[in-house]
C-alpha cells in the first residue's frame, strides 16, 4: 500500500461510525440486562460493523437495518 494514497474518512462517516457504536452499546448492555440474545448480538453487530465498510452511504444503510432488526427482534 502506497502511504501518500491514505485517506482520513469524512466528517459524515466518523459521525456515523460514533452513533451506531454507542446505539450497539447500549443494545448490548440491554440484551445483557433483559438476557436477550437478539439485542445483545445486534448490539455487537453494531459497533463492528463499520470496521469492515468504507463507503459512507453503506454505513448508513446497514446501520439503518440493524436498528430496524433491533426494533423487529425485540421480545
Amino acid at each position: 500500500m502506497d502511504p501518500t494514497s491514505f485517506s482520513l474518512p469524512s466528517a459524515a462517516y466518523l459521525f456515523g461510525g460514533f452513533i451506531f457504536s454507542v446505539i450497539g452499546f447500549a443494545a448490548f448492555r440491554y440484551g445483557k440486562k433483559m438476557e436477550s440474545m437478539n439485542a445483545m448480538l445486534i448490539g455487537v453487530a453494531l459497533m463492528l460493523f463499520s470496521y469492515f465498510i468504507s463507503a459512507t452511504w453503506l454505513l448508513y444503510l446497514i446501520g439503518a437495518a440493524l436498528c430496524a432488526a433491533l426494533y423487529v427482534f425485540r421480545e
